[in-house]
This record gives C-alpha cells, sequence and structure tokens, in this order.
C-alpha cells in the first residue's frame, strides 16, 4: 500500500498482517502470498476476505470487538475511509484557529464536536472511526431501518459508542437535512458517501470493472455485487451529481446550524456542476479537498455559509 494517504493515517504503510491474525484469527485462513511482491495479502476480490481484514482492523486499530454487516451490504475500505475523517479534522482544526482569532460564531467553540453522517449504511463506519480516533459525537442518518437497526446493533456491543452515537431514521426518501437536524442543534461537521450510480445497471458495470481488475487472469466473472451494496448505498435517480445538488440547495435552510457541510465526490466531471450549485445557494465558501490513495485520486467538497 503506497504511502500517500494522510500522514495521520494508522494504515499508510500498509497492514501487518501477522498481527491482525493474531488479534482476530479468523482471518488467518484468508491469507494468500501475493505473487508479485511476493508479501502477505488478501484476495481484495472475496468479501468474506475483506470484511475478515475490516474486522481484523477495526478491533486492533479502533478497540472495536462486535462489528458485522449483514450479506449484501456495503463493506467499505477502511483506510480510505478514516482518511475522510483526518481530512475533515484538518478542516475543522483550521477553522477554529480563525474564528478565535475573530469569533462571530459562538456555538463553534462548544465541545464536544459534533457530526452528522448522512447515509450512515449498515456498517455505521464513519462515525465508529471518527468517534474513536477524535473522540467526536455523531448522529448517524440513513433512509433503510435495516441499516439503521444493524448501525444501532453496532453500537449497542462495542464500550463507548452508545454514549456518543445516535441513529436517527430518515423517514422520507426526498429530504437529506430536513426531519434529521432538530431545531436548536449545532454541527461542526457534515459528511456523507453520496450514492454514486443513475441505476443498478451502471452500478453493477462499474462492479465488474473493479473485480476484472483484481482478477486480470481469470475468466470467472460474476455479474453480482462483489463489493457489495443496497440500492440506497449504490444509486439514485440521478446519480452522484443530482443528489449533492439536491443536498446543497436543503443546507441552505440550515446554513446557521453547521459550520461545513461536506461530501465525497466520485466523478470529478461534476465539480462544474457542483461549483455552480454552491453559487446559487450562495455560500460563503467553498473548497475542494484532494484525498491521494496510492493511484487513486478522491475529493470531497466543503462548503460553509458563515464567514471563516
Amino acid at each position: 500500500m503506497p504511502a500517500t494517504f494522510h500522514h495521520n493515517n494508522r494504515h499508510k504503510n500498509g497492514y501487518n498482517f501477522e498481527h491482525l491474525c493474531l488479534v482476530h484469527p479468523p482471518l488467518k485462513p484468508f491469507i494468500i502470498t501475493n505473487k508479485f511482491t511476493n508479501q502477505a495479502s488478501i484476495n481484495f476480490s472475496d468479501s468474506a476476505a475483506v470484511v475478515a481484514l475490516n474486522e481484523a482492523l477495526l478491533t486492533s486499530d479502533y478497540q472495536i470487538t462486535h462489528w458485522r454487516i449483514p450479506t449484501g451490504n456495503l463493506c467499505p475500505p477502511i483506510p480510505g475511509r478514516v482518511d475522510y475523517i483526518h481530512y475533515l479534522a484538518d478542516l475543522l482544526e483550521d477553522s477554529i484557529k480563525k474564528i478565535k482569532h475573530s469569533p462571530p460564531i459562538s456555538p463553534v467553540m462548544l465541545t464536544p464536536t459534533r457530526v452528522l453522517d448522512i447515509g450512515t449504511g449498515a456498517s455505521c463506519i464513519y462515525p465508529i472511526l471518527g468517534q474513536r480516533v477524535y473522540g467526536w459525537h455523531f448522529i448517524a442518518t440513513d433512509i433503510e431501518p435495516s441499516s439503521i437497526k444493524n448501525a444501532q446493533k453496532i453500537i449497542n456491543s462495542n464500550e463507548g459508542l452508545s454514549s456518543t452515537i445516535k441513529c436517527r431514521l430518515q423517514k422520507n426518501v426526498d429530504n437529506i437535512f430536513k426531519g434529521i437536524i432538530e431545531p436548536n442543534e449545532f454541527y461542526h461537521l457534515t459528511l456523507c458517501n453520496p450514492p454514486f450510480h443513475h441505476s443498478l445497471k451502471e452500478a453493477q458495470q462499474t462492479n465488474q470493472k473493479k473485480w476484472q481488475s483484481l482478477n486480470k487472469h481469470s475468466t470467472n466473472i460474476t455479474r453480482s455485487l462483489n463489493f457489495g451494496g443496497q440500492k440506497a448505498e449504490l444509486w439514485c435517480k440521478g446519480g452522484e451529481l443530482a443528489f449533492i445538488q439536491k443536498m446543497i440547495k436543503e443546507s441552505s435552510y440550515y446554513h446557521q446550524q453547521v459550520l461545513w457541510f461536506t461530501c465525497l465526490v466520485s466523478k470529478k466531471d461534476n465539480l462544474r456542476a457542483i461549483k455552480f450549485a454552491f453559487k446559487k445557494a450562495n455560500v460563503s465558501q467553498s473548497k475542494v479537498i484532494k484525498m491521494a490513495q496510492g493511484s487513486k485520486i478522491s475529493r470531497f467538497v466543503a462548503w460553509t455559509f458563515f464567514s471563516i
């Protein structure tokens, strides 16, 4: 794993599989030798292996001893997910430093840091990582009752989570913040890993490309969603761009209750339309923050209605 993750990312230098197998023995049967590097690895196209690796990482580095997701749900890669958390921490730290010198925003000085996760999924991964690494308090939301149920099970099963992470079901699939952000609540950050695709067909095509990339010499190409994901996790009408545009529009109604709204952006080509949406919503400031992860460049957008 190239050392191109955030400098605070615990996984920037790769995995110690020997240690991970010691703390989580169920990982051991999945260990293979990479024929190109002659080093220990796993088959990243095997969903069971990826889940076992996640369980080992969460146990070893984040003191999460009970973490299970239903078969078919999105299995998040821990290093990439925690990178987003670290970059959010940088964004918040920089903002608070500026506010201390010119303090027009009194709620920002409140502790603990409060974060809203839009679409937490069955894994509840961002709240778990944000709580363990920075001690943040979260509201974790989703439109799927089954995802909320599983997220709550994870929270209840691990020490220190039930007092810092609360789940809320979004009952209206047409809303993002409405029905979730309550009067007089203030959040330092919102975060979101949006549904990227327009349809199931597009999601399957993307999944197949990933599978082929990891199995270049295999002819047994499956058409199932090997990388996991339910409808709300992977696709929505209009895809990623429509979702983010809706989020930006709706955020203006909560402009005094959130310091920084943020959202991952998978497709670079969507940035132009997103910046136009910022202009229409009259945001005070916006940023595109890049995250390098090996040969892959990901990014998230951040916007605020405060003058910072």
